[in-house]
């Protein structure tokens, strides 16, 4: 387990777990889904830095839930094409949600807002 619980810890967790599930993807999927979904979340990670060093952490806060959210749509592709175990997918879903939760009410206490009605954070 992490030692802290904050978001940056959270995402690398989730990378570190999906890394070498991705590794496991047959050729011709390895170098196009299999990029793709680590481009994202490399991305989510990037933003959520940037967020945390920079005064205007809104707009990095926005840009790290779209990467998220594309990522969960491609992780939902993989897992129908049948590229990961119904475990392995279990634990991606939880873990993602888990950083869009923690992404959604960094992006709340910044902006003052209340996330829109049937929106996931």
């Amino acid at each position: 387990m992490a030692e802290s619980d904050n978001i940056l810890t959270k995402v690398q967790d989730l990378l570190v777990y999906l890394i070498p599930q991705l590794n496991k993807f047959p050729r011709d999927q390895k170098f196009v889904l299999g990029d793709r979904i680590e481009t994202k979340l490399l991305d989510v990670q990037e933003d959520c830095l940037r967020a945390y060093y920079s005064r205007d952490k809104r707009g990095h806060l926005l840009e790290a839930n779209l990467q998220l959210e594309v990522a969960r749509h491609l992780v939902r592709l993989a897992n129908v094409l049948k590229l990961f175990s119904n475990h392995t997918y279990g634990v991606l879903a939880e873990k993602m949600d888990e950083v869009g939760r923690m992404i959604g009410g960094w992006l709340k206490s910044v902006s003052g807002l209340r996330a829109a009605p049937g929106i996931a954070a």
